[in-house]
């Protein structure tokens, strides 16, 4: 089978060692973990897993159904790119003095719609919300231009393209089993 880009999206319980059950599940079946984004969901209590990476449906739906058997675990959905809204965000440190000499690094900032977010007299750093390769392209650039002094990106932060969350549903799904018994 064909492998594809998936972004897992896992609801649990805020439970210490959550995190190695679901990257241990990935592991077992030799799947590598390109992005991981751990938060707070709107639900209080409730923890989101946001994990990309490259696998063949079968393997990544037999992945998921894994996972939601977990006790701790309230919802767990994998999904493609087109079903899905992605961004990143990166942080850009750059040299000052070569940004207030070299005018080519501010055009690319602007080209970039990256924006400055603080200036002092050794560095400057440039954030910018996109996609992967949006951000990897500002990032060539000022390698280019030998302005970089530090680079990091988080990991997937997805919707979905549903009108209503999957965990909304499983929760009022969950309430309605309690007022019926």
């Amino acid at each position: 089978m064909e492998k594809k880009l998936y972004t897992v999206i896992i609801y649990s319980e805020n439970i210490a060692g959550m995190l190695n059950q679901v990257t241990a599940e990935f592991t077992r079946r030799q799947m590598n973990i390109e992005t991981l984004n751990v938060s707070s969901s709107a639900i209080d209590g409730v923890h989101r897993y946001t994990v990309s990476l490259w696998a063949d449906e079968d393997i990544i739906r037999k992945s998921v159904k894994s996972i939601e058997k977990k006790i701790d675990v309230l919802k767990a959905d994998y999904y493609t790119e087109d079903e899905i809204f992605v961004q990143e965000v990166a942080l850009y440190k750059i040299s000052t003095p070569v940004l207030l000499v070299n005018k080519q690094v501010s055009k690319i900032i602007r080209h970039n719609n990256a924006r400055v977010i603080e200036v002092n007299s050794n560095y400057s750093v440039v954030e910018q919300t996109g996609k992967t390769e949006t951000i990897m392209k500002l990032y060539k650039e000022f390698v280019a231009e030998q302005c970089l002094l530090q680079f990091v990106k988080s990991g997937h932060v997805a919707v979905t393209r549903n009108a209503n969350e999957n965990l909304s549903e499983h929760i009022f799904d969950e309430d309605a089993k309690r007022k019926v018994k």
